[in-house]
């Protein structure tokens, strides 16, 4: 069975703009056209559904920033191409893409280690590697050693692509990709509580 776009965002309970960024995004398989109209299969509806909720209890901190983002689109800047997510984006360039500028408190981005990446509600990269930052004129931040622990190219059965350096940071992508995280903000960065204080 097929479902339209808007049909599947009601069976999510989210808005269409919302659903259609995970299309655009290119995590969905299983996508067809009638006419102009997208279709989703509802086994991929289903599957999305059930995902799971982060599980930050499990990790070391009381509290995390979530880079929220949007599909990727080009940008005109001289240390990257792309400005947000993509599942065919080369990691090197969806790393570039993800890790600044930001307007955030870059302290407490670093302070909790890890930085889930999500879109519409999911967890799709996460990064780690936070501890230094750069802050521009304009009071946005990057964080230049950010590496890509890993980043999700099929969101409806997670298609993991892990490749961290440090098992700690393979651990935590693998315990946080494609789960659902909901965050509210104003911008770009939101934080939200783990409940689990470091001692």
């Amino acid at each position: 069975m097929l479902l339209t776009t808007g049909q599947a965002a009601e069976e999510l309970g989210c808005a269409v703009t919302t659903f259609r960024r995970l299309v655009h995004a290119g995590l969905l398989p299983g996508l067809s056209r009638r006419g102009v109209r997208v279709m989703v299969p509802l086994d991929v509806v289903q599957a999305l559904r059930a995902r799971h909720s982060a599980p930050l209890d499990r990790l070391d901190a009381d509290e995390i920033a979530v880079l929220r983002v949007d599909t990727a689109q080009p940008v005109n800047d001289l240390d990257r191409g792309w400005i947000g997510f993509a599942a065919t984006l080369p990691p090197d360039d969806l790393l570039k893409a993800l890790r600044g500028w930001w307007r955030c408190d870059a302290a407490s981005v670093a302070a909790g280690r890890v930085l889930p990446v999500t879109l519409s509600g999911y967890v799709v990269a996460v990064l780690t590697g936070l501890e230094r930052w750069e802050k521009n004129t304009e009071g946005r931040h990057a964080f230049p050693d950010a590496v890509l622990a890993g980043y999700i190219t099929d969101l409806s059965h997670p298609t993991k692509h892990v490749a961290a350096p440090a098992a700690q940071d393979r651990a935590v992508a693998e315990l946080l990709l494609g789960t659902r995280l909901a965050s509210h903000s104003g911008g770009a960065i939101a934080y939200v509580t783990a409940g689990n204080p470091v001692n």
